[in-house]
C-alpha cells in the first residue's frame, strides 16, 4: 500500500507524518516513512541543490528534472523494494507535488510534465493521496515563526503559493477517487487524529 501526504508549504506534513507512522506500526502493519526528495544518497544530495537559497537562478525546468531525478531513485531503491515485501509506504510528498509546483505554481505544461512524471516513476502512482490543505499566507506564516527549515521555493511570492494550493484541489476534483482533504488549519492534535480515523477506515476496507 503507497500512501503519500501532500499540501502547501507550512500544512504539517512532516509534523504529521512520523506519529501517523507510529501509529500505523502500533497496529500491527510494516511502515515505511519517508520524505521527498531524499531519503536515497543520491536524492539527499539532489535536496540540498533544490533547497540552498544561493540557487535562486534555478530555471523552473531545471527545478523539474531535478526533483524528477530524486524520485526516480527513491522509487527504484526504497519504494518498490518495500511495496514488494507487503510494507506500507507513507511519504512526505511525491509525484503530485511536481504537479502542483512545478507545474501550476511555475504554470508550465501539465501534459508534458504528467508524462515525465511517468517515466520518472516508472508508472508507479499512490493508492491513496491525503492533502493537508491550508491558506498560503498562514502556512507561510507558520514556517517563518516555527523556527524549522526556510528554503530557497518557500521564498517564491505568495502568487505562486496560491496557484500551488489550487492546483492541488483540482487534482483532488479530477481524481476523487484517490484524494483524501484534511483540514490543515487546525490543532496538530485534530489533524493528528483525522489521519489516523481516515488511514484506518481506509485499510479496514481493504481487509
Amino acid at each position: 500500500m503507497f500512501i503519500t501526504l501532500e499540501g502547501p508549504d507550512g500544512s504539517g506534513k512532516t509534523r504529521q507524518i512520523h506519529p501517523l507512522a507510529d501509529f500505523l506500526t502500533e497496529q500491527g502493519y510494516e511502515v515505511f516513512c519517508g520524505r521527498e526528495p531524499g531519503d536515497t544518497f543520491i536524492g539527499e544530495q539532489i535536496r540540498q541543490v533544490l533547497m540552498d537559497h544561493q540557487n535562486k537562478g534555478m530555471h523552473p525546468r531545471t527545478e523539474t528534472l531535478l526533483f524528477c531525478a530524486a524520485r526516480a531513485q527513491l522509487v527504484e531503491e526504497i519504494i518498490r523494494p518495500h511495496l514488494a515485501q507487503g510494507h506500507v509506504v507513507l511519504l512526505d510528498r511525491y509525484a503530485d507535488s511536481t504537479l502542483a509546483y512545478q507545474g501550476y505554481g511555475h504554470q508550465n505544461d501539465l501534459g508534458l510534465i504528467r508524462k515525465l512524471l511517468d517515466f520518472a516513476t516508472g508508472n508507479l502512482w499512490p493508492d491513496l493521496t491525503i492533502l493537508l490543505d491550508i491558506k498560503p499566507e498562514v502556512g507561510l506564516r507558520r514556517r517563518q515563526e516555527g523556527g524549522g527549515e526556510w528554503n530557497r521555493m518557500d521564498a517564491y511570492q505568495l502568487q505562486y503559493h496560491e496557484r500551488v494550493r489550487n492546483g492541488y484541489l483540482k487534482m483532488v476534483a479530477a481524481e476523487p477517487q484517490r484524494w483524501r482533504v484534511v483540514n490543515a488549519d487546525q490543532s496538530p492534535d485534530v489533524v493528528q487524529s483525522e489521519l489516523r480515523d481516515l488511514l484506518l477506515s481506509y485499510l479496514s476496507n481493504l481487509s
